[in-house]
């Protein structure tokens, strides 16, 4: 099972295709920084814009970079149902700890539909734990609670959730008895952990491990705000590319590069970062 604070991880790019050299340093600083793990290819990594063979091989960088130091879960969620269950079935066999599924964007599925999604991807990767990924601002729905509800009977493997949702009043619903829950929103994860929820995944975490550990270990409201207040400057900028440049600014050997359609920095943007940092 997952615990405690992860990185919602970027994916080291260059040239156009991973960046393979950039994995090991990469995981290095976000163990340093006192996470007990990852998860690969979600929002953060620009898992969607990849080919399933480039999500494939970028999960197997991870996994042995990570040596066991971080936990190294993977968000499989795709497009179609076969995609899912594609990049399922070979996170169990790359040696993931875990597998989180957002539901697939574009289309407005049901709650039928999205049963046997889940439960397909579920399937794929047992006994490995499974978490729903909640998003619903990225996948441009919810999941409706029944649809966890029905899940739990047909997936034993299902362990929990990540919930991105903000404020509070989204956010809540989905701290079901039985189930672990992990706060996406960095300024919900004292109010989240003080109301059950197991951990953070927070894509802050990638480029900010340990400002986030100390908060996840040992939460206050005051240390959440600042995560917070954090999180709004990085998304003054195109996020990705932002990230990945303070990366580098904090010298991780990464570039800044991103997966079209996002966008990379102009260089005045790369300066107010640059001055930003240098006062912070």
């Amino acid at each position: 099972m997952l615990r405690g604070a992860l990185a919602a991880a970027v994916t080291p790019l260059r040239d156009g295709r991973l960046d393979e050299e950039a994995f090991g340093p990469y995981v290095g600083f976000l163990a340093a920084g006192g996470l007990n793990g990852i998860l690969a290819l979600g929002t953060t990594g620009e898992g969607i814009l990849f080919s399933v063979e480039e999500r494939r091989r970028a999960l197997e960088l991870y996994v042995a970079a990570s040596s066991g130091r971080v936990q190294v879960a993977v968000d499989c969620g795709a497009q179609t149902t076969a995609d899912t269950v594609a990049l399922a079935t070979h996170a169990a066999e790359a040696g993931a700890d875990a597998v989180a599924v957002i539901g697939p964007p574009y289309f407005q599925l049901d709650e039928r539909a999205l049963v046997e999604h889940f439960a397909a991807a579920a399937a794929a990767c047992a006994p490995l734990p499974f978490y729903v990924y909640e998003f619903e601002r990225a996948s441009g729905y919810a999941v409706p609670l029944p649809v966890l509800h029905e899940l739990r009977e047909r997936a034993p493997n299902l362990a929990g959730l990540k919930v991105s949702d903000a404020p509070f009043d989204r956010f809540s619903p989905y701290l079901i008895e039985g189930l672990d829950v992990f706060v996406g929103p960095e300024s919900l994860i004292f109010s989240g952990l003080e109301a059950g929820a197991a951990g953070a995944v927070s894509g802050l975490a990638a480029a900010f491990p340990r400002e986030v550990a100390d908060v996840v270990n040992a939460p206050t409201a005051d240390g959440a705000a600042r995560l917070g207040e954090l999180r709004a400057v990085v998304e003054r900028f195109p996020r990705h590319a932002a990230l990945k440049f303070l990366l580098a600014q904090s010298g991780v050997p990464l570039s800044e590069e991103v997966r079209p359609p996002l966008r990379q920095l102009v260089e005045l943007e790369r300066d107010e970062l640059r001055a930003w940092r240098a006062s912070s």
